[in-house]
């Protein structure tokens, strides 16, 4: 695939973004970026939007749509991106996407798809809950897609596995409540693109990931 742009991932927590966008990167060739990764880079660098980033973290406030625009700014221009990004977990408002789109007006990308990720809210439930994390190792299972052999107990350090807080169900739907207010404009906002495509994040990782490339192809094969 040649085409050159953008592409977006959006979707609620637990319909598997991060994981889609990674196997879309590596199929594509393009660098997938993250807000997190991004701050974290420019933080590392030294770059003026990290050392800027970096006093507001200190202090423990928000990082600011301002510095978070500059640091996409910052990545943007890098020589691996010439081709293109997958943006994961940004823009996150309606402002950073006018703000994103005002960015690209000066330069030859484009967006070239908006791929919305969507699962119904009691399997993004079932999903996030379901996690249990060893406490000793850190690894990661789920009681209902990667049980442990013994149930609570890890199968490679013997550690209790424990609910995260933020895995609790009712802290979840808090989450998609949150989610639901802040990026439903955004969502309308890209819409009635071209490339916007809503794809079913229903079923195992590979199946989802065959679902994303039919859409990507047929939008821009």
């Amino acid at each position: 695939m040649t085409e050159r742009g953008h592409i977006i991932f959006l979707g609620a927590p637990g319909v598997g973004k991060g994981t889609q966008a990674k196997l879309l990167s590596r199929r594509l060739g393009l660098p997938h970026v993250s807000t997190g990764d991004m701050l974290r880079a420019s933080v590392l660098a030294g770059t003026e939007m990290g050392r800027r980033a970096k006093a507001v973290m200190d202090s423990g406030a928000l990082v600011g749509d301002d510095i978070i625009l500059g640091i996409v700014r910052e990545r943007l221009a890098e020589s691996d991106a010439s081709s293109g990004v997958l943006f994961d977990g940004f823009p996150r408002t309606l402002a950073q996407a006018k703000a994103l789109d005002a960015m690209l007006a000066e330069s030859p990308l484009g967006i070239r798809a908006v791929l919305h990720l969507v699962l119904a809210d009691e399997e993004i439930v079932e999903r996030l809950s379901g996690r249990r994390v060893c406490a000793q190792c850190g690894a990661i299972y789920h009681v209902r897609f990667q049980p442990p052999k013994q149930e609570g107990v890890c199968d490679r350090c013997g550690g209790a596995l424990l609910q995260r807080d933020d895995d609790r169900p009712e802290v979840i739907r808090h989450r998609l409540e949150v989610y639901r207010r802040d990026t439903e404009p955004l969502i309308a906002y890209y819409a009635d693109r071209p490339g916007y495509r809503e794809i079913s994040a229903e079923g195992d990782t590979e199946t989802v990931s065959k679902r994303i490339l039919e859409e990507v192809g047929e939008a821009h094969g």
